[in-house]
């Protein structure tokens, strides 16, 4: 269960990455008019911690899913094995 663990922690970690890329790139493309509804402008980093706020966490669920899809589908194919020893020894 070890190498199964490991890997989910590693999913879970690209999905926060993915996570940082999808904000800035949903910032990078967005608009910085000002709003019609309150009449301000929100600058760049402020949009882009906003979005970390939800992508980041979408990222990590999504990666800890997988983790735990794979490690399901890697359970399947586990056998169970029994190994007896034996000494043998010449005269």
């Amino acid at each position: 269960m070890g190498a199964a663990a490991d890997l989910g922690g590693v999913l879970m970690g690209i999905g926060v990455v993915v996570g940082i890329i999808a904000a800035a790139i949903l910032t990078w493309t967005g608009s910085f008019e000002e709003s019609q509804a309150l009449d301000v402008v929100y600058p760049p980093g402020q949009v882009f911690g906003f979005l970390l706020l939800w992508t980041v966490p979408i990222g990590l669920a999504l990666g800890g899913v997988v983790g735990l899809v794979l490690e399901r589908v890697a359970r399947r194919h586990d056998r169970v094995v029994q190994v007896d020893r034996e000494t043998v020894i010449d005269d």
